[in-house]
């Protein structure tokens, strides 16, 4: 048998001797490429306004529950005098609607009833909230108070909510 022989090495050719080749190091990751740092900020400005979003939802839940709980707590402390308790529901109807409506502390009649009906309540007690401020300017007489109690927690439960109010009607100029 026969053995393949080698074929002879020819003599190095004249010029530079070369070496293998050499991939590059791998890149560092710092500092990140500029989409990176867009991509952060995007996600950082999304956390802050999350965030605020968060605590202006939790301060409002908190007011709304003061007022639920003034509320029940009217309606327990002037329990035996019902006059006291008529004149202290008139005041927070007021105060709350004064967030709204700045100058509902000093409407009477129609501005009243305007600023009342500005909240999204069925006309019964829309009715009961203006029987209420007719009631406070009179001498002590007899009304529905669980009516009127009634009344007044569907109206403060809407109205601390500042999306249920309507924007004021503009009254057109005859120009």
């Amino acid at each position: 048998m026969t053995t393949p022989t080698m074929p002879a090495l020819a003599p190095p050719a004249q010029g530079p001797s070369l070496r293998d080749i050499h991939l590059p190091a791998e890149p560092s990751w710092w500092p990140p490429a500029p989409g990176w740092w867009v991509v952060a900020g995007v996600l950082l400005a999304a956390v802050l306004v999350g965030l605020w979003w968060w605590q202006q939802r939790r301060r409002a839940r908190r007011g709304q529950q003061r007022i639920v709980l003034e509320l029940d707590q009217i309606v327990r402390n002037y329990s035996a005098d019902s006059a006291a308790r008529m004149n202290a529901l008139h005041q927070l109807l007021r105060r709350v609607a004064r967030r709204h409506e700045p100058m509902a502390g000093q409407q009477r009649a129609d501005g009243w009833r305007q600023t009342l009906a500005r909240v999204p309540v069925d006309a019964n007690t829309l009715d009961q909230l203006l029987e209420l401020d007719r009631l406070i300017y009179q001498p002590p007489s007899s009304f529905d108070e669980v009516a009127t109690v009634a009344a007044v927690r569907r109206w403060l439960n809407l109205a601390v909510n500042p999306r249920q109010w309507k924007p004021v009607a503009l009254e057109q100029s005859d120009a």
